[in-house]
């Protein structure tokens, strides 16, 4: 279901529902965090940005509130806390803690530029904001998704079972959802024909 806002109702409810989510997910990187690292506080600073953003965007001009759209959604959030969960229920082995170190700063550093670069534009939901071109949107369509894959092998790395594999799947596939119900959203932008023409891959570069 695809809508287009006008005026300032439609808004509110968005902003403070991510405002409200974005403080949850703040309060349980406290709560489960023994001990920060670089990359914790790398983090921390992305949801302070994003409070930041949840008061002071702008009210989409069109947006995506459809059942699949705020499943995947769900999805998105709830599975790298599950993950952290279930490996304090079911312990997982080791890969290779060095390199999965060297893939979580990477995604961090990414992730915030990307966070960066879309400024008050960023949005959890599908929804048209205006288009980002700059930073790390010059290389991929949606940069912000490729930390998160990055992220999750890194993760894996360091820590891993069959069930912590198998959420990563289900996160996989609602990232993949995810953008596709971007881009039939971004697709309404009149500069958009001519960056995805320019910017050829949507998550990972050289295959898709």
């Amino acid at each position: 279901m695809i809508q287009h806002v006008s005026g300032l109702s439609g808004r509110r409810t968005g902003d403070f529902l991510l405002f409200g989510v974005t403080s949850a997910e703040l309060a349980l990187l406290f709560f489960l965090t023994p001990t920060f690292t670089f990359v914790d506080w790398i983090y921390v600073l992305q949801h302070l940005l994003v409070l930041c953003i949840a008061l002071t965007r702008r009210p989409p001009e069109v947006y995506d509130h459809s059942l699949p759209s705020s499943a995947a959604v769900i999805v998105a959030y709830a599975y790298p806390y599950a993950q952290v969960a279930y490996l304090r229920w079911v312990p997982g082995e080791p890969a290779w803690p060095a390199g999965g170190l060297l893939l979580v700063t990477l995604a961090a550093c990414l992730s915030l530029a990307s966070l960066l670069s879309l400024g008050r534009r960023f949005g959890v939901y599908p929804a048209l904001r205006g288009l980002v071109t700059s930073g790390p949107y010059r290389l991929v369509r949606h940069p912000m998704y490729l930390a998160y894959v990055i992220a999750d092998i890194g993760y894996n790395f360091q820590e891993w079972n069959l069930g912590t594999a198998l959420m990563v799947v289900a996160g996989w596939a609602s990232l993949i959802y995810r953008i596709q119900a971007e881009e039939r959203i971004l697709s309404q932008n009149a500069g958009w024909s001519s960056y995805s023409a320019s910017v050829s891959y949507r998550l990972l570069p050289g295959i898709w």
